[in-house]
């Protein structure tokens, strides 16, 4: 992947997308009819969950939900390095918030949720993106995202978080 002057993702300016992430999670929280459990996907959503579960000030610690085992090119890709699940809540029952960083063809989404369905089984799933750019694959949809974006399949936008904290993205061509 060469990185290279695209689309108008490049114009998304990461942090200030957070602050409207933060708002839309802050209002399905509010929504919700029972306490909400937050949980992402490596590694941006992680991020992004682990960021808001904080800002929110929600109690116990945000989960993370891997899609390496259930990836439907698993034969190709193999387990990432750092990317297992942790769920500190109990799932059953839970009403969960997944929250990811960028929603393409929900592929990875379908994963995740049959990763989810292996620990218990939540009274709600929704799901929370930074960035939509649009090309499902699935029939998939987030409930909020901080923006929507149109890119060509010859690009690639992922998030990256320096030593800091402060979140950014970059977009690639892809091959």
């Amino acid at each position: 992947m060469s990185q290279s002057p695209l689309s108008s993702a490049q114009a998304l300016q990461a942090e200030a997308l957070y602050l409207n992430l933060l708002d839309g999670v802050r209002a399905l929280v509010a929504q919700s009819p029972g306490p909400v459990v937050l949980a992402g996907i490596p590694s941006g959503g992680a991020w992004l969950a682990e960021r808001l579960h904080r800002d929110l000030g929600l109690s116990g610690s945000a989960g993370v939900v891997s899609s390496s085992m259930h990836r439907d090119d698993f034969a190709q890709r193999g387990l990432s390095l750092g990317a297992h699940t942790v769920l500190p809540f109990e799932v059953n029952g839970a009403h969960l918030l997944l929250i990811d960083d960028v929603l393409y063809t929900g592929r990875t989404l379908r994963a995740v949720i049959n990763e989810l369905f292996d620990h218990g089984r939540p009274a709600s799933v929704r799901l929370a993106v930074l960035v939509d750019r649009g090309g499902r694959e699935l029939p998939v949809e987030a409930q909020f995202a901080a923006a929507r974006v149109q890119m060509g399949a010859d690009e690639s936008l992922s998030l990256a978080r320096d030593a800091a904290g402060r979140l950014s993205f970059v977009v690639e061509r892809v091959a």
